[in-house]
């Protein structure tokens, strides 16, 4: 059985392309043009993943997301205007899971899609490997190509919530509240130093990250530097 993707956005020539591409790429296809159509939707017959407008006649797409993540987890993919940056942050910390800036390219979005997608079915995985990356979740052991790196305690919850969400974008804010609790969540200078201490001992060259990259303005993901 085909992957159920619900598509909300209010301009038809969108809607058209983004339908017609995602059937191309063996994906079922619903849509919506509001908010309330959205929720409606995706409660009458729940989708397997979301791209969200942010801005929609009847209300933003934020509203919709933090709606939403009161009773799924299902994969949300908000789509975005340029320069929009604190919408999309507002988005993030609201549930989403990663945002695409119009225009956009609708390779890009696939890709943002999938990895979404394969998210969700490794959730549970003990162990996570990214390309020479080895982390041990349930053991709490990292490797880099082979040979072990040694981190501390609050170095080793910050890279196994990135390694836990490859490929997602994950907020400042939200990053620290699971790795330091609430009372850091403003606290975006610690990160920023967690992050570079983190990148000294996993990147081949710190000052060219390829596996912690960051989105400026909005936060850090890790990824695949080689797919």
């Amino acid at each position: 059985m085909n992957a159920r993707i619900l598509v909300v956005d209010d301009e038809p020539q969108i809607l058209r392309a983004l339908k017609a591409s995602l059937r191309g790429a063996g994906y079922d296809v619903e849509t919506a043009e509001t908010a309330e159509g959205a929720l409606t939707a995706a409660a009458l017959s729940p989708p397997d993943a979301i791209i969200l407008d942010l801005v929609l006649p009847d209300g933003r797409g934020t509203a919709v997301a933090r709606e939403l993540r009161t009773w799924t987890s299902v994969p949300i993919i908000v789509l975005s205007v340029v320069g929009d940056e604190s919408e999309k942050v507002a988005a993030l910390d609201a549930g989403a899971d990663d945002y695409v800036t119009k225009p956009f390219g609708i390779e890009e979005l696939l890709a943002r899609l999938r990895a979404a997608m394969r998210r969700v079915d490794s959730s549970s995985e003990a162990t996570v490997d990214i390309a020479e990356l080895h982390v041990d979740l349930a053991n709490r052991v990292v490797s880099f190509a082979g040979k072990p790196v040694q981190l501390t305690p609050h170095e080793f919850r910050l890279l196994a919530l990135l390694a836990r969400n490859e490929g997602k974008l994950l907020t400042h804010s939200a990053i620290l509240r699971e790795v330091w609790g609430k009372a850091y969540a403003d606290e975006s200078h610690y990160l920023h130093v967690y992050v570079s201490q983190l990148r000294r001992k996993i990147e081949p060259d710190p000052a060219r990250p390829r596996y912690i990259l960051t989105e400026p303005g909005a936060g850090y993901r890790l990824v695949d530097p080689t797919s």
